[in-house]
């Protein structure tokens, strides 16, 4: 088990929509526990496989609080079936820097999907796992939170990242 590297936006493989899992074997249980760790790590409460480089539709999460034993939840292939109502609350994101918004999305959730063996799977969540959820499928599918906010506040990011990253590489060429 090893952490890999979170992609971070503008990378181009965050927009790329990742493909089905189509054989869940050995390597498939190395790169979950590579994810987990990663995750972990970093420290987040959720990642999608695309955010470390793998195109494939694979999403791990846990929204114990740090003091509770941890609780991953493993899903491959995910598809939401059913939302209801409507929340809006402020979420960040690993591959998002320095950044952080108020986004609409469904208060309650019904996802489909594999555990980590295989078996189909159900789960219907609400409040934070619900938010966690949508927003890792959304990776999945080449979105981020960001494309959630307005064309303003987004585009205000963008000119703030540009500059902060420019900054950054002029301080490493000093170096």
């Amino acid at each position: 088990m090893a952490a890999r590297r979170i992609l971070t936006y503008p990378d181009t493989a965050l927009r790329e929509r990742a493909e089905p899992v189509t054989n869940i074997d050995g390597k498939i249980q190395e790169f979950i526990d590579d994810m987990a760790d990663t995750m972990y790590q970093a420290p987040g409460i959720g990642l999608a496989s695309n955010q470390v480089g793998e195109p494939c539709r694979i999403i791990v999460f846990d929204t114990s609080a740090r003091d509770e034993p941890s609780d991953l939840v493993v899903v491959i292939n995910p598809e939401i079936i059913e939302v209801d109502g409507v929340v809006s609350t402020e979420e960040a994101c690993l591959s998002v820097i320095d950044y952080s918004a108020d986004v609409k999305r469904a208060q309650r959730i019904t996802v489909q999907g594999l555990d980590r063996e295989g078996n189909p799977i159900t789960l219907r969540k609400d409040g934070l796992s619900a938010i966690v959820l949508q927003h890792e499928i959304d990776h999945l599918n080449g979105l981020l939170f960001i494309d959630h906010v307005s064309k303003l506040k987004r585009e205000l990011y963008k000119r703030r990242l540009k500059k902060t990253l420019k900054q950054r590489e002029s301080s490493l060429q000093r170096l």
